[in-house]
This record gives C-alpha cells, structure tokens and sequence, in this order.
C-alpha cells in the first residue's frame, strides 16, 4: 500500500511559501493561499509517511487568458521543485467556450497523469 494519498481541500499554503522563498516575494499569484477563488482544477497529493508533497495547479502570469498546469513536488527536507510534464498550455477566455474547455481538462489530465507517475512510478 502506498504512502501516497489524494489531498482534496485547499491548496496547502507551504507550495506557496517554499515557491516564493526560492523565486522571491510576489512569484507565485497561482499559489496564494489567500486567494480563495483559485482557478480549478487541481490536484494534490500527500506522502503520509515522509511529509513530502506533489501538486498540479493551473498557473498565469500578467495575461490571466493564456495559462498552463505545472506540476510542483515538495521534498520531505524542504526546498521545491517543478516537474516538467510537457506541453500544457489552455485559453481561458469563456467559461461557456466547449473547445476551450476540452483542451483545458486535456491539459489537466496530462499534467495529473505526469504527477501519478512521478509519485508511483510507471505502470507495466
């Protein structure tokens, strides 16, 4: 059985606190715990046994339209890392937009996917 279990709540605030100490103050909007209407979807798991953290969180920067998922693994000993899941850029022009839509949760599932495999390795 594995250590890793699916944490479905907020988004925990030490993603943003290790992501700004690293990258500096105001580096991280996406990660802020205080934003309570974050973007969806995201996921996030947690390693019972060791402290240790992946979450996938839809990210933006000056342009709020053109976002993508990253996928960022906490170490049990601190500090953060991004993992690179590829290509997973979406337009958030129109919530009623289907095509956007679609292409919004392909992106997700590619990024979740990149997690699953980073936290239990690959499936035969």
């Amino acid at each position: 059985m594995s250590a890793w279990h699916a944490y479905d709540s907020q988004l925990m605030p030490v993603f943003y606190d290790r992501f700004e100490k690293r990258w500096g103050k105001g580096t991280a909007p996406f990660l802020d715990p205080e934003i309570h209407e974050q973007p969806m979807p995201r996921a996030q798991w947690i390693n019972v046994d060791t402290g240790a953290a992946v979450a996938v969180v839809p990210i933006w920067t000056g342009d709020p339209q053109h976002r993508s998922f990253g996928v960022f693994y906490l170490p049990p000993a601190g500090d953060i890392w991004i993992l690179r899941p590829g290509y997973t850029n979406y337009l958030e022009t129109s919530p009623r937009n289907i095509e956007q839509a679609t292409l919004r949760n392909d992106a997700f599932r590619k990024a979740v996917e990149h997690a699953k495999e980073f936290i239990f390795g690959t499936s035969p």
